[in-house]
């Protein structure tokens, strides 16, 4: 956790911010407008606002501005404000209604922070990472949470489409009394939200693994991109529930200052636990990823090496016919040397007329083809 200090709002006056009036005025009824069909306005990125007292919903504004007048119609009240993916202007004009400080709300226009758990003075600043598993692609999806808690109001914004928070709204709605305890309900039901979350993708990836094994043992040429595909979704998943330790444990170091109720200590103290459980699969899963990629290049060297001797084995087979159809060639060669000259039939070669010409050209063919066999016979050529 870190405590910043509270920064002038001047930086955000290109976020388009109505001025802040010196007192604010109860809420009345403007006089009646003709209709005018117009482009939505940045509040309505508001995808659920309400203002709560003891735990129950006592008005649905239309917009930011209507909460914050709701605010000052009675004590112990909570607005809850969701919004997804809103625009610049929409964050100015939160940030000038509820106070909110300037470097957080920069970050939620930017978008793309780490899990992380700012004070300022007394607004807590809260971004988280959720994600969600994908069947059909067998994929892990991403998504990021800010949060804006004060002492009257909590702002979620959501940058995709996980979390699901109107489930949590839904369920802190079911439980006045839990919601009454108020932002900080708000927190701790989004925190448990996000890590409940992350069970069906701990699941995904286990089946994933397991299926990445096989492929490994059956040889499928395409298991070692899968494998680094899968190692980077292991790390981003890491890099997403991993920070939670830090966040929940600064959480729980404020409990006895800032008066955080017994019953909430004991709830985030279980989403700890939770957080917990996961980082250990996680950094377990990475572990496996990386023995199964050297499983992997083992098998793959393996098999190259088996194919590289079996290609050295040929060709020594290969050289071995090459030498026994030489050695042949060449035995048959002698003879056919013998009878080719003497086929010439020119009329003054003496051998011709001699009686016994014929059967030293028959002795001479044999005694070379044999002399030639036991040569490369000796040689291991035949």
């Amino acid at each position: 956790m870190t405590d910043r200090r509270r920064a002038p709002l001047s930086a955000l006056s290109t976020l388009a911010r109505r001025p802040r009036p010196a007192t604010r005025p109860a809420l009345t009824v403007a006089p009646p407008v003709p209709p005018v069909v117009a482009e939505p306005r940045p509040s309505a990125r508001i995808v659920d606002n309400a203002v709560y007292s003891a735990g129950r919903r006592v008005a649905t504004p239309d917009s930011a501005a209507e909460s914050r007048a709701e605010l000052d119609l009675g004590e112990e009240r909570l607005a809850w404000l969701g919004l997804y993916r809103p625009e610049a202007a929409a964050l100015g004009e939160l940030a000038e209604l509820f106070d909110l400080p300037e470097l957080a709300v920069e970050d939620a226009i930017k978008a793309h922070q780490r899990p992380k758990f700012e004070r300022y003075g007394n607004t807590l600043f809260v971004v988280l990472k959720a994600a969600r598993y994908l069947d059909a692609a067998e994929e892990v999806e991403f998504g990021e949470l800010h949060l804006f808690l004060g002492a009257d109001f909590a702002i979620t914004v959501r940058h995709s489409e996980s979390p699901d928070l109107s489930r949590v709204r839904r369920r802190l709605e079911s439980e006045p009394a839990l919601l009454a305890k108020g932002s900080e309900a708000v927190l701790y039901a989004t925190l448990d939200a996000v890590v409940d979350g992350y069970r069906p993708v701990v699941e995904g990836l286990d089946k994933d693994i397991d299926e990445i094994e096989t492929e490994v043992f059956r040889g499928d040429p395409g298991v070692s991109r899968r494998i680094y595909e899968l190692s980077q979704e292991v790390l981003e998943f890491q890099r997403a529930a991993q920070p939670l330790t830090g966040i929940i444990a600064a959480i729980t170091s404020g409990f006895d200052k800032y008066g955080v109720d017994e019953e909430l200590r004991s709830y985030l103290r279980d989403v700890a636990d939770h957080v917990v459980q996961v980082t250990e699969r996680v950094e377990a899963f990475r572990l496996q990823l990386r023995d199964i990629l050297t499983v992997n290049a083992t098998l793959v060297a393996q098999r190259q090496n088996e194919e590289i001797r079996e290609l050295t084995e040929a060709s020594i087979a290969q050289g071995e016919e090459v030498k026994k159809i030489s050695a042949w060639a060449a035995i048959l060669f002698a003879p056919t040397l013998v009878g080719t000259v003497y086929g010439m039939n020119f009329d003054h070669m003496p051998e011709l007329h001699w009686a016994w010409g014929y059967p030293l050209a028959l002795v001479l063919m044999v005694g070379v083809s044999v002399t030639l066999y036991a040569v490369f016979k000796r040689r291991d050529w035949i």
